[in-house]
């Protein structure tokens, strides 16, 4: 997929994942998402989509929060997370077939978890259209900041707090870049 011009339209499902791509891409995001994920039992594309509202200027409470968290969660349960275990199982041997052997699959495995989770994205993207869900907000960086405290509060186990940081910081030093933290 491209990189985002910066001039970008209306907020849409593509410039979501546009959005998604250039937080991603940092070089301490990727460690800091895992840690969420894996430790704290957050999901990544949620925790995206919480800093993106917040970056077109969006504010939602907790129980909107909750709310598109549960649209997704069945989703996330049965698609994201089962082709995720089966990539990571590919990693190693099973049995008779050598990790070695079976990579085409665990990288076609890769492909097929990326493409579900792009179609959770532009879901989340339509049922909480980032230019008019929730409130405006008065500050993109409080925004910000409360979305991650009402998600992490929903999620199974505390979040590492460095992890945390880091996201929100790529997140803050990118949209000061463009011109969008308020």
């Amino acid at each position: 997929m491209s990189e985002s011009t910066g001039a970008e339209s209306a907020p849409s499902a593509d410039g979501f994942w546009e959005f998604s791509l250039r937080i991603y891409g940092q070089p301490a995001v990727p460690p800091a998402c895992l840690a969420l994920q894996d430790e704290g039992g957050a999901d990544v594309n949620v925790v995206l989509f919480l800093l993106y509202l917040a970056d077109c200027g969006r504010r939602l409470d907790a129980g909107s929060i909750a709310a598109l968290d549960a649209a997704v969660r069945p989703w996330r349960e049965t698609v994201v997370r089962a082709l995720r275990e089966v990539r990571r199982q590919l990693r190693s041997d099973i049995g008779a077939f050598a990790a070695s052997t079976t990579r085409a699959l665990r990288d076609r495995v890769k492909g097929a978890e990326l493409a579900a989770e792009k179609l959770q994205q532009h879901a989340l993207a339509t049922l909480y259209p980032p230019h008019s869900c929730g409130l405006a907000a008065s500050s993109s960086g409080e925004a910000a900041a409360d979305h991650l405290a009402c998600y992490a509060a929903l999620c199974p186990a505390p979040w590492p707090e460095d992890a945390l940081h880091t996201l929100i910081d790529a997140w803050a030093n990118d949209a000061r870049a463009r011109g969008v933290l308020t």
